[in-house]
């Protein structure tokens, strides 16, 4: 629970004069309301604002910057890995010069106040100044979060500091002033989710988190559609990238484009995307909620009142996630590499059952698997050089082009598509590896016996350019793959109604 410095005074009952009373809420609201919530004088008021700007401004000096709002915030055991003072400097400093006056933060808290005031009033719909746990609920579900009866009293507990069972507008007001986004009910469930980690309490508790909230349907279709549409925008660089990495001679681009073209016209460029479209929304599913376990996992493992994980251990938690995602959709990925690469081994291409089939007659069960563990290998490096290297430039682009201010989405896209690039071109012999295993047939004379036999007879036979066949079409994919997948999660969101 949050613990704001308080000015030393002795609160008193106080009348709003000439106003309009705020448990009818027959009129505006204004600030006269948020003191007789409050029971607090003008006077009152301005002293116990006055009281948390001088703790967060600890040296003194008159104003509060980055770092002393990071402080101060971490004081109050709010997490930094959310990044809430760089958004509370940014809401804060009106003429942007980086520091925020008394005049500015006493600004941010009345507009934050009011706000706050709004919200409670609707919430406690028998207006009798407190928020009961059933009020709380009500508003929950209504905003499409699922909540059982002890998250509920979690909640309420963590909000509750008299432990009366009830929260009043102080309590409210304590818990979020310095939230320094919109206080809609979904932003502050997942705002009490986060600071509820580092709980000072006896046990530092793992909310039910996103996989309770009904919206995880919504962003899992936006997800979905949004990967859907990129994968089927892109699928001839995905056909020829695979075609190229099975070629064991020469390979070039031009060529294998005739000859795709030869054997199947245009739609011969979208072969085995229907695979791709189709295991899209269930390698996301299980990839969420993967992430979700472990890391309630981890942070269970680092022991009591070590609840929150840092950036390594989101780094392990969304490789295993990805490993896990992996694995249950393989062998979809699988029979869509033999799709892609059946026609150049000079047969109809069947459909996909009967493929499938034969898969499972002539080379059995485990053919399913051929190439998991090169595809394995490259998850956590894969994400772990993105991160970094996503991280990186957008910090170089702040202090080089942005001059500290916040990057927008193009500046965002454009990190992405750059760290994207980076990480698939370092991981790219291992997909090289994948593919040419899963596309030979695991019973015939020349079929590769394992992962190194295919390191060693590529380098041996193509040298180690032979590992980077494809990787053309393979960057090429990476900007239209990322700005599609942006631009239609962005008009799904909307379409659905998500913040």
């Amino acid at each position: 629970m949050l613990a704001f410095p308080k000015a030393k005074m002795e609160a008193k009952p106080r009348r709003a004069e000439n106003c309009c009373n705020p448990v009818k809420k027959s009129g505006p609201v204004c600030m006269d309301h948020v003191l007789l919530a409050l029971r607090e004088t003008e006077e009152e008021r301005e002293l116990r604002i006055r009281s948390l700007f001088n703790f967060f401004d600890a040296p003194n000096v008159g104003y509060l910057d980055y770092a002393e709002i990071e402080a101060g915030l971490s004081a109050l055991q709010i997490p930094a890995e959310y990044k809430y003072a760089k958004d509370l400097l940014k809401v804060c400093d009106s003429n942007r010069d980086g520091r925020v006056d008394y005049q500015e933060f006493r600004r941010y808290m009345d507009d934050k106040e009011l706000e706050l005031y709004l919200i409670f009033q609707a919430i406690d719909v028998e207006h009798n100044g407190s928020i009961l746990p059933e009020e709380l609920w009500d508003a929950l579900i209504r905003a499409g979060i699922e909540i059982g009866d002890e998250e509920l009293a979690r909640f309420v507990e963590h909000v509750d500091k008299d432990n009366n069972g009830i929260i009043t507008f102080e309590e409210w007001r304590d818990f979020l002033l310095l939230y320094p986004h919109e206080a809609t009910i979904e932003n502050i469930y997942q705002y009490w989710e986060r600071v509820c980690l580092v709980d000072i309490g006896e046990q530092a508790v793992i909310p039910e988190g996103i996989s309770k909230h009904v919206h995880a349907s919504k962003y899992l279709i936006a997800g979905g559609l949004a990967g859907a549409t990129s994968r089927t925008a892109t699928a001839p660089l995905d056909r020829l990238k695979v075609i190229l990495q099975v070629q064991t001679t020469h390979a070039h681009i031009m060529p294998a484009l005739k000859d795709i073209w030869r054997e199947g016209g245009f739609l011969g460029f979208f072969r085995g995307n229907g695979l791709n479209v189709i295991k899209v929304a269930p390698e996301s599913a299980i990839k969420f909620y993967a992430y979700e376990m472990f890391k309630n996992f981890i942070a269970k493992g680092k022991g009591e009142g070590k609840g929150d994980i840092g950036t390594a251990e989101r780094l392990v938690a969304g490789g295993m996630a990805g490993a896990v995602a992996q694995t249950a959709i393989y062998p979809m990925d699988l029979v869509k590499t033999r799709l892609q690469t059946y026609a150049f081994e000079g047969g109809k291409v069947p459909n996909l059952g009967v493929l499938s089939k034969d898969i499972l007659v002539q080379e059995g069960p485990r053919a399913f698997y051929r190439g998991l563990i090169p595809s394995l290998l490259g998850i956590i490096p894969y994400a772990g050089i993105d991160l970094a290297a996503y991280e990186t430039l957008k910090d170089m682009s702040k202090s080089y082009i942005l001059h500290d201010s916040e990057p927008g989405p193009l500046v965002q896209l454009g990190c992405g598509t750059i760290s994207g690039g980076l990480g698939a071109t370092c991981v790219y012999p291992l997909q090289v590896i994948r593919t040419r295993m899963q596309a030979q047939r695991s019973n015939t004379a020349t079929a590769y016996k394992g992962m190194s036999d295919v390191f060693w007879r590529t380098l041996q036979r193509e040298g180690f350019r032979g590992f980077y066949k494809g990787l053309f079409p393979n960057l090429l994919k990476v900007v239209p793959c990322a700005s599609i997948t942006y631009l239609v999660y962005e008009m799904m969101k909307k379409s659905l109604d998500l913040k």
